[in-house]
């Protein structure tokens, strides 16, 4: 009994928790339909929501906009743009935060992320999985004697909190594992191992 239980529960809980990933994902983005004039709503038309109507028209929205900024004028526009935004006190802040972490993930040209490393943490004698970031930058590096490199250390089972270490570069180890890889091992709690 106990063992169909178990199994039961092995095929319906990673099925339950995909169903509710994607439930919140897509009720978010099919948030972006507020910006359509109330009378061009699917409500208005056909008395009810049309689930992923929202999430079609984010994703439209978004490749409208790499399309028209992805040009002379459009460059111009964005410059002139962030200009202001960054004239703008707490503005300025907040977003030339989230700009530079954006510019770093999503860079088809940066580094971030590229490679798993294998780390002493959170002491000498144990060992956990991180993700070179790059290297130390600013007044830090001058502090620092020797080759060092910055790593992410996400936490288990939510990758999406974790540390930022900077660490001797003779300390790091590259793993021979893909970035998708080491984030399924660490999100598992090392149950799903790589091959």
């Amino acid at each position: 009994m106990r063992k169909y239980f178990i199994t039961g529960l092995l095929i319906l809980v990673p099925l339950a928790i995909t169903a509710w990933v994607l439930n919140l994902v897509i009720s978010t983005l099919d948030q972006s339909l507020l910006l359509v004039p109330e009378r061009w709503q699917p409500r208005t038309f056909i008395g009810f929501d049309i689930p992923g109507l929202g999430t079609i028209l984010t994703f439209i929205i978004v490749l409208l906009t790499g399309l028209l900024t992805n040009n002379l004028v459009g460059n111009y526009v964005v410059r002139m743009w962030e200009k202001l935004l960054h004239r703008i006190p707490v503005v300025s802040s907040l977003y030339g935060s989230v700009k530079q972490v954006s510019d770093t993930l999503f860079s088809s040209s940066g580094n971030a992320f590229r490679k798993a490393v294998l780390i002493p943490y959170p002491h000498q004698d144990s060992r956990t999985i991180g993700f070179l970031t790059g290297v130390p930058g600013g007044d830090v590096k001058n502090h620092l004697e020797g080759e060092y490199v910055s790593v992410y250390v996400p936490t288990t089972p939510n990758p999406t909190s974790g540390f930022f270490l900077m660490l001797a570069k003779k300390d790091v180890i590259e793993l021979d594992m893909s970035v998708d890889a080491a984030l399924k091992y660490i999100v598992s709690m090392g149950v799903v191992a790589p091959e």
